[in-house]
């Protein structure tokens, strides 16, 4: 069976970890459109409820009779082959399709599909888009790898024929998707255990582009952008950035504490809007003029790009303030991989606190190693930083590498093997005025919980 037409020839179908963040929302997707879904998972979530709250059913554990009569089989790159599930499914000839194949073929049914890509910001900027949108009454379907609190999840069912989603290049699964509009924020050295090499990432977000049929905004200012852009003919692109000579400029930056950026969007040299942010960073510059760039060639007036760009207060895990306590601020990021931990380092030590207390949770073995002397620069811009141990993922540590050893290239950088350690540490060390960021791809964000709730528990 043809896998972009199977969704034409099926109506049972069944997602082996539906609460994940990115199966929620295609699940949501297709039962508005009216498929019949079951799902299993393995550990209750706030996904999970949204989910049953459609009247989905949902199995808890994978067991081969889960799937029922299911017609296909959506399954997370989280899942091994030897799942029950997969096995039945398999046993049974019922096709399984992994995620990221089910968001290609559900965006090839909008004929407006965003795509936004980039190594780093794709969240923000989706979330960015998709606030807009929903703002200018043009009712997105949205699917968002982190929880907007202004849409209440991480996914959105619209009734228009547009459509929002990141498109993330590991493993080069974004190019099963072949967008309407394309978004390419920025191109890094970022899974280096895939790719090897920055020319093999350049060369995949080439044949992004190449399979995006109607336009490609990009960042002009991102060198490697622009080279994964070559060949593409130039009333194709629309650029966003800084320098002059992109169609979307930001000019006038204010330098401003505690977290605005303040700036002008220029387009075509005339002034377009007046933006003020509610989000930290120049990176953040970047990811709003990305969405004005969409929005604006989706006919979204000015004044409403600018108020919902100012209305927008963050993304799950991206610079989430979860509270202040005796004077201290408490706040958690995703960032794990230099170039964002520099972002948002750089962010956090603009924002006016006294000192910054950096904790770090290395992501995979691979990209500690190859990326060693890069952490080491970036965890030396905070006043304090704290690591864990690295976070294995889905790795072997055949590198022989331990945060000890990024430890000991960043001055006065100390390491402890549990999240209880460094809490008792930080807060012993934290005063008035201070900020405490927990940083990483991983379960650091535990760490951030146990700081909040021992200073809750320290005040009542």
């Amino acid at each position: 069976m043809d896998s972009n037409d199977i969704l034409s020839k099926v109506k049972k179908v069944h997602f082996v970890g539906i609460g994940g963040s990115g199966m929620c929302p295609l699940a949501e997707i297709l039962h508005h459109k009216g498929y019949q879904l079951t799902g299993s998972d393995t550990s209750e979530s706030d996904t999970l409820q949204r989910i049953r709250s459609y009247g989905i059913p949902v199995s808890m554990g994978h067991r081969a009779e889960n799937i029922g009569d299911a017609e296909l089989v959506v399954y997370t790159a989280a899942v091994k082959q030897d799942n029950p599930e997969l096995v039945a499914a398999r046993e049974k000839g019922v096709p399984t399709v992994e995620r990221s194949v089910m968001l290609g073929m559900v965006t090839r049914r909008y004929p407006n599909s965003v795509a936004v890509s980039g190594t780093h910001g794709k969240t923000t900027t989706t979330a960015l888009i998709t606030q807009i949108l929903v703002n200018a009454g043009a009712d997105p379907s949205a699917v968002i790898g982190g929880k907007l609190p202004f849409i209440g999840g991480n996914g959105r069912v619209g009734r228009s024929e547009t459509i929002v989603c990141e498109a993330c290049e590991y493993v080069d699964t974004f190019l099963h998707l072949e967008p309407a509009l394309s978004v390419i924020l920025n191109i890094d050295a970022d899974h280096l255990d895939y790719f090897k090499t920055l020319e093999n990432i350049i060369r995949s977000f080439h044949q992004f582009a190449l399979q995006t049929s109607r336009l490609l905004i990009i960042n002009g200012d991102d060198a490697n952008t622009r080279k994964a852009v070559e060949g593409i003919p130039s009333e194709k692109l629309l650029t966003f950035g800084f320098d002059e000579g992109n169609r979307y400029r930001a000019v006038d930056i204010a330098d401003t504490k505690r977290a605005c950026e303040r700036f002008t969007v220029l387009k075509d040299g005339a002034p377009l809007c007046e933006v003020s942010l509610r989000i930290p960073g120049k990176h953040n510059i970047y990811n709003a003029l990305a969405a004005v760039a969409v929005a604006d060639y989706m006919g979204v007036d000015a004044q409403t790009i600018a108020e919902s760009l100012h209305q927008f207060t963050g993304v799950h895990r991206r610079f989430e303030i979860l509270g202040t306590f005796n004077g201290v601020t408490v706040a958690d990021d995703f960032a794990h991989h230099p170039t964002e931990l520099t972002a948002t380092l750089n962010a956090a030590m603009h924002m006016g606190f006294r000192e910054v207390w950096a904790v770090f949770q290395p992501h995979t073995f691979s990209r500690t190693y190859m990326l060693l002397n890069d952490f080491a620069k970036a965890l030396s811009i905070p006043d304090h930083a704290v690591l864990s141990e690295i976070l294995p993922v889905r790795e072997v540590n055949t590198y022989n590498i331990y945060a000890k050893d990024l430890a000991e290239k960043i001055p006065g950088c100390v390491w402890f093997p549990t999240f209880e350690e460094i809490r008792d540490y930080v807060m012993a060390k934290a005063q008035e005025g201070d900020l405490i960021l927990t940083l990483g791809g991983g379960d650091v964000y535990k760490c951030a919980n146990m700081i909040v709730e021992t200073y809750q528990a320290q005040n009542k």
